[in-house]
């Protein structure tokens, strides 16, 4: 069943806009909680997290409105990182999680997200049924049955503690680390936890107003927290996003360590003590190819998913396989957490800095990268520039190129209107032939169809 409203990490927009607007919330709400409570007794419970954009307060008012008429019992938490609402919904016994984020986006964008009661995100079957509840009228509850709502203070050390017991005792005392919150939802549990293990901590990106989230700090702009640590002479730093489930590892030197080398780095250190299962690391199509390489190199195997942290967890969950995440930061360990945690990530390196004693820079550069070039074409809504003939043509002309020198890969963004064009090949030339190539041609299109 194909879904209409959810993209590939819930439903995401511009806040105010449809479908991110109060009364779709309010819908959705009610959806969900009718998706939820199909049996028709009480009791039923879900829990609600969200990030710090002011548009988060709105959202999560409907949504509890949506929830609590057709009986839900919601327990709202305040601004959490997304894995705490995964760590939640089952360490409170809830049927539904729901995180309200745009994770990465700017300020104006906003989301939401769900989590089913086993922790992990709804699969792509569960959200098209809540969509086909939205085309309908969604039963509410009888009035002595309507659901009931509270805060709950506790969520944020819960997910601190859970996180703290995953380094086993160790303690990180002796190294000084800057942690860049994104002054998004990790902004106070982040700088505290990494405190409480012993760490000499510099934080940054933790004064959030409702309207700085991601702006100028973050995983995605690593720029100032890279000048921090040069600055206060810091031993590594921990770039997480706006809802914190994502990360970049930043060296003693400023540079900047993507997801794909923190994955190679956990995978072999895994492999080595015979913690990885099946020898397998799952990644995205979008994982650079020097991480293939370097796994096959000590005969361990990468195995590919669509794109989106959702699908690296179906993979695992379906085959057994314990490690995984995205280029982008996303890093799930399911020894751990249900979905990508970036603190618990970073927390991870900062082991394995402590147990071999050896540099951020040496860790975080497992393997050499074959150059990719990724760009962006935004795209009108109902627009379709892949179907037009002469991109196809473009892209048909690029694989050829291509073939035996890299690899091509062209798709639309499950939570923008963007065609991503990515390409890898060690030859610089051709790699930006192609790229620039395929980009004029949606460009082109986007415009004629606009």
């Amino acid at each position: 069943m194909a879904r209409k409203f959810f993209g590939t990490d819930g439903v995401r927009g511009t806040a105010n806009t449809y479908p991110m607007t109060a009364e779709m919330a309010l819908k959705i709400g009610a959806a969900a909680g009718r998706y939820f409570r199909n049996d028709g007794s009480n009791g039923h419970r879900v829990v609600i997290g969200k990030d710090t954009r002011l548009s988060g307060y709105m959202f999560e008012s409907a949504l509890t409105a949506g929830l609590t008429s057709t009986g839900m019992n919601v327990l709202l938490m305040g601004p959490i990182p997304t894995p705490g609402v995964g760590m939640m919904t089952t360490g409170m016994r809830a049927d539904l999680g729901i995180m309200i984020s745009a994770s990465h986006n700017p300020a104006q964008d906003n989301g939401i997200k769900f989590f089913g009661p086993d922790g992990f995100k709804l699969s792509d079957e569960a959200e098209a049924e809540i969509e086909a509840l939205l085309e309908g009228d969604i039963q509410p509850a009888q009035a002595t049955n309507i659901g009931r709502a509270k805060r709950i203070d506790d969520g944020r050390f819960r997910y601190a503690e859970r996180l703290k017991s995953t380094l086993g005792g160790k303690s990180l005392k002796g190294l000084k680390v800057v942690i860049d919150c994104a002054n998004g939802a990790g902004h106070r549990v982040a700088p505290e936890v990494l405190w409480e293990l012993g760490a000499t901590v510099i934080p940054v990106g933790t004064s959030p107003d409702g309207f700085n989230i991601n702006e100028g700090c973050g995983s995605t702009n690593p720029r100032t927290a890279a000048e921090t640590i040069v600055t206060h002479g810091a031993d590594v730093g921990i770039c997480l996003d706006g809802d914190a489930d994502r990360v970049m590892v930043l060296d003693e030197n400023g540079n900047v360590a993507d997801g794909d080398q923190i994955m190679g780095l956990f995978a072999h250190r895994w492999a080595q003590a015979d913690r990885l299962h099946k020898g397998t690391l799952v990644a995205t199509v979008m994982s650079n190819l020097g991480l293939e390489r370097f796994l096959s190199s000590h005969g361990l195997t990468l195995e590919r998913t669509k794109v989106g942290d959702r699908y690296v967890v179906e993979a695992m969950r379906a085959n057994g396989f314990n490690l995984g995440g995205e280029q982008s930061g996303h890093i799930v360990m399911t020894d751990y957490a249900t979905t990508g945690d970036g603190l618990l990530a970073g927390l991870q390196f900062l082991s394995a800095m402590v147990e071999t004693g050896k540099p951020a820079s040496e860790l975080a550069a497992v393997f050499e990268t074959v150059p990719q070039m990724l760009k962006n074409v935004r795209y009108a809504a109902g627009a379709d520039p892949l179907a037009a003939e002469t991109v196809k043509a473009a892209i048909a002309t690029a694989e050829a190129e291509l073939q035996g020198k890299g690899r091509l890969l062209i798709r639309k963004s499950g939570t923008e209107p963007l065609i991503r064009v990515m390409a890898e090949c060690e030859d610089d030339g051709l790699l930006t032939q192609v790229v620039d190539g395929i980009v004029a041609e949606v460009e082109a299109a986007a415009s004629v169809t606009a």
